[in-house]
């Protein structure tokens, strides 16, 4: 089962990797995140978890581009700007 800071290491990661591709900012799902990380989809999958670490790893300027109604889900999607 995935503990935060797996969360935090791989977003960390794709964000070092879409700085050093260049990229102007780089869009994160959190089924996605969570897919790379492991145990997604589940029985006892930590997507509430994920999308805390995705919020907290948010600076000013970032944006959430959708979200689910609950705020935690699969299709949370936060658009992070770079560099960071």
């Amino acid at each position: 089962m995935p503990l935060t800071r797996d969360f935090e290491d791989m977003l960390r990661s794709l964000l070092a990797k879409g700085k050093e591709e260049g990229n102007l900012h780089l869009d994160v799902i959190a089924g996605d995140l969570h897919r790379i990380v492991g145990g997604y989809p589940g029985p006892q999958h930590r997507m509430p978890l994920c999308c805390d670490v995705m919020r907290k790893a948010m600076k000013p300027g970032d944006e959430v581009l959708s979200s689910p109604p609950k705020g935690k889900g699969a299709t949370l999607n936060i658009r992070y700007y770079l560099p960071r």
